[in-house]
């Protein structure tokens, strides 16, 4: 007999808890100055575990070509790359509704 997921009542092999908080997501895309100047994309706003933001940042590391890391439910990237981390983010499957780049 399949597991049986507490929150949606679906088998997990079709849960769609994920989907749902995923689509429910406000993430803000911001773009700050760090020591010496540096452009750093702050991505904020995306709720998960920190190995779930260290896979979404590992994977707009590779997309990005560009260094990053977690830190404080943030993922940081170097460099500018506010509308190219939007469009990853809609490849992930996050709605353009809840995306806010500043």
């Amino acid at each position: 007999m399949a597991e049986i997921c507490s929150t949606c009542g679906l088998p997990k092999s079709i849960c769609v808890c994920g989907t749902i908080s995923r689509e429910q997501q406000r993430v803000r895309i911001k773009l700050e100055l760090r020591k010496w100047n540096k452009p750093t994309t702050v991505i904020e706003g995306l709720n998960g575990t920190k190995k779930d933001l260290q896979e979404i940042a590992s994977k707009l590391k590779a997309t990005l070509a560009c260094g990053g890391v977690v830190k404080e439910g943030q993922i940081l990237l170097q460099g500018d790359h506010r509308d190219r981390v939007r469009d990853a983010l809609l490849d992930l499957g996050l709605s353009e509704e809840n995306i806010e780049v500043i």
